[in-house]
């Protein structure tokens, strides 16, 4: 089985190596990292020529999504994960374990869980993303798997399509909305933290963002046909409080 994993990136010389650095130390070997860059002014490019193996695409975009549908499109794996370019994987052995779930589960999508590390000290955790098993319904009381853990078959993507560009924030949301809530993908929940994700997320930045990514939300759920209850959006940020929790660090 062939993974294709997917990192957008711009201006992004602070972050890029660990995110490369983490997949070039994965135990599993067979693993295609597609770059795509927005055509960056710093020195992304620089540290991707010295440390990256694999396909490389810099040239303005429309975006993130923009990036990760280029990504898509050229991915010659079995299977696709995206992991952004202020992420990497958690430990040497992810990409093994989620190739070894899909060999003994009837699956189309794996999944796990993620945390939120300090920008700086990547060892210290700030929230703490546990997805747990899926179970359609959750969709409707605001749930939602942690994007960058989420693997999904290519085929998926050529019978289902990629990630719409009319939405600027909530893409991830409405995808996984379609393959899992809407055509009903085989899924399988990996337990166990799959991605570290420095903290800092676009959406969650300011009042008006975390309003934009509201509607946006709705929207996803309109695109595809669907009425989420009353509530279902209002539990998308409340699920989130759990996640500062921190157990351990």
């Amino acid at each position: 089985m062939k993974i294709s994993i997917i990192t957008a990136t711009y201006n992004s010389q602070a972050t890029i190596g660990d995110t490369i650095r983490s997949v070039n130390s994965q135990t599993y070997k067979n693993i295609e990292h597609i770059i795509i860059d927005g055509a960056s002014t710093d020195n992304t490019l620089n540290i991707v020529k010295e440390l990256h193996q694999g396909p490389v695409v810099s040239e303005r975009d429309k975006g993130i999504y923009d990036a990760m549908n280029k990504g898509i499109a050229i991915a010659t794996g079995d299977v696709i994960g995206i992991i952004n370019s202020d992420d990497f994987l958690a430990n040497d052995e992810v990409i093994e374990n989620v190739v070894k779930t899909f060999q003994s589960e009837i699956c189309d999508v794996v999944y796990g869980d993620l945390v939120y590390v300090d920008p700086v000290d990547t060892d210290k955790v700030l929230r703490r993303w546990i997805a747990g098993k899926y179970v359609p319904s959750q969709f409707l009381q605001g749930w939602m798997p942690p994007h960058p853990t989420v693997f999904v078959k290519k085929k998926l993507y050529s019978k289902y399509g990629h990630f719409n560009l009319e939405l600027k924030s909530s893409a991830d949301y409405e995808l996984l909305l379609r393959l899992l809530f809407v055509n009903k993908a085989k899924v399988k929940y990996l337990p166990g933290v799959l991605v570290r994700m420095r903290s800092g997320g676009q959406s969650n930045r300011s009042f008006q963002n975390r309003l934009t990514a509201h509607k946006e939300d709705y929207l996803a759920w309109k695109i595809n046909g669907l009425s989420p209850k009353w509530y279902t959006l209002m539990m998308k940020p409340v699920r989130k409080i759990k996640q500062f929790i921190v157990i351990d660090r």
